[in-house]
């Protein structure tokens, strides 16, 4: 009786290795459709603009129940318009790159965390480096905001309804925003190295104009998954376009 040689024992384990490994490329292929350049702008100019709509997962957009701390038992929680805007926890930048050290800045409204609702209201406000939030109190009960992330470390101690403090922030990075006081509240500051980003609106439609050509990295956050990384080419009076889909990993990370 012949005995098969290793290498053909070995054989439809590496061909199953190849087919796991060919089908999880795919997979990823599968969540970002390449950009296209070269639909152009109504108006001229050195600099371009990416412009697209993103599709998310349910699974990333279920509103989670929260029981408010005063409220009488059986007492619904507040509902905020947050929960109704799917896209409202997402955030698209542009990775940073020389060619935006120089760049004009883009307009955004002065930043700000309120506290509503025992909730921090946006629960993800992105910034540029530099700027500086206000926590404005709108309960009428006290809040504490405060924060141990390496990107910014504070604690602005206990404040009542009507009162607001601020604090700037000088470097990038992700800082968590907590409450002392409140165990359930929770919001995230995206502090990046440029002014170029986005919230989807409620049909994930985005865009970033005024931005100089080049090469660039498109980046779609969320705080409960890897950052989707599009590489994306802008050209000047052009637009780019992109689609995006933003998933959760099949299966969760160990605790």
């Amino acid at each position: 009786m012949t005995t098969p040689s290793r290498a053909t024992q070995g054989a439809p384990s590496v061909r199953r290795a190849r087919a796991s490994r060919l089908a999880e490329l795919a997979a990823c292929a599968a969540l970002v459709v390449p950009a296209s350049s070269g639909v152009a702008m109504p108006q001229g100019g050195g600099t371009g603009r990416i412009e697209g709509v993103a599709t998310i997962s349910t699974r990333l957009t279920t509103a989670r129940l929260r029981v408010r701390v005063y409220d009488e038992p059986g007492t619904p929680p507040a509902k905020l318009p947050a929960d109704e805007q799917p896209f409202a926890n997402v955030v698209f930048y542009l990775d940073a790159a020389p060619a935006l050290r120089g760049a004009g800045q883009a307009k955004h409204a002065p930043p700000a965390l309120h506290q509503t609702g025992e909730r921090f209201v946006p629960h993800v406000l992105p910034i540029v480096t530099g700027a500086t939030v206000e926590f404005p109190n709108d309960d009428e009960i006290f809040h504490n905001v405060f924060s141990l992330s390496r990107a910014k470390t504070f604690d602005l101690g206990r404040f009542p309804q009507g009162a607001s403090k601020s604090v700037t922030f000088p470097a990038a990075g992700v800082v968590q925003v907590f409450c002392h006081i409140h165990a359930d509240m929770n919001g995230y500051i995206l502090v990046l190295d440029n002014s170029f980003f986005v919230v989807p609106d409620a049909q994930g439609h985005f865009s970033l104009d005024g931005i100089p050509p080049g090469d660039y990295r498109l980046i779609a956050w969320h705080e409960r998954i890897r950052p989707v990384v599009i590489p994306v080419r802008v050209d000047a009076g052009r637009a780019t376009s992109v689609q995006v889909r933003i998933p959760i990993p099949e299966t969760a990370a160990p605790p």
